[in-house]
Formats: C-alpha cells, structure tokens, sequence
C-alpha cells in the first residue's frame, strides 16, 4: 500500500491567485494515473470552491486560504479548502431547480451543484473558527 501524501498550501483567497491554487493541485497529482476528464472536473471544482472563497469569506479584505491535497492511494484524490472567514456551509443551500429556465432560476448556487455532480463526495464543518470544505474525487 503506499504512503499517504499531504501536500499543503497557503494563499491570499484572492481570484487572482487561482491559477496558483490550479497549479499546486495539479503538481500534487503528478504521478497518479487520472483520465483528463477527472483532472478537468477536479479543476473545474477546485475553482468553483475557491473563487467562492476570494469572493465571500472575507467581505471588504482579503484573508488567506489553505488548500491541502490528500493522496492516500493512487486512485483517490481529497482536497481540502479551508479559511477564517464567514461561517458558511455552501452545502446546506437547497439545489437550484435546473429544469427551469435561466430567467426563472434564482442568482447563483449553480457552481456548488456542478461541484456536487462531478466529485464524488462532499463535507463541510465548521471547526475552530474555520470552514473546512472537502471534496474527494476517486478514479
């Protein structure tokens, strides 16, 4: 069985430093053998998660973010978001109603969906003073 890997990163959650966050979770993948499909759902997740965070944790400032990447076996990736900012559990908000038409939907809520489709588990926690949103992606 080999090792678990933890890799972990920290940075402004600011949108300009997502191609930063799109980079290490990738770096941190190397060597495992993953279809471009997942690596595309996992980066459209990784950005979904984390532009929410530059946008919405830290109103009026800018805070920092910790990304961790879990590879516990080369079949299974766990990333891990977690920040200081307003409590928030972007899992408790109901779906959106996606047979309905644009015009008709309510603003927002689309992303956290999609992430929802496309990962294959998702849990959030509010610990110490921190959210803590994980996502597993298994191939």
């Amino acid at each position: 069985m080999p090792e678990k890997r933890i890799f972990r990163f920290r940075v402004n959650a600011d949108v300009n430093e997502l191609q930063r966050v799109l980079e290490f979770v990738e770096e941190c993948m190397q060597g495992i053998e993953c279809s471009p499909k997942a690596i595309m759902q996992i980066r459209i997740a990784v950005e979904e998660i984390f532009v929410n965070i530059a946008h919405y944790a830290y109103p009026g400032r800018v805070g920092e973010a910790v990304i961790e990447v879990e590879i516990a076996d080369e079949k299974t990736v766990t990333i891990t978001f977690i920040d200081s900012g307003i409590q928030y559990d972007p899992l408790a908000k109901p779906d959106p109603d996606v047979t309905l038409s644009a015009s008709d939907r309510n603003i927002g809520g689309l992303g956290i969906f999609m992430t929802k489709k496309i990962m294959d588990d998702l849990s959030y926690e509010y610990r110490g003073g921190q959210n803590v949103f994980t996502m597993k992606k298994s191939f």
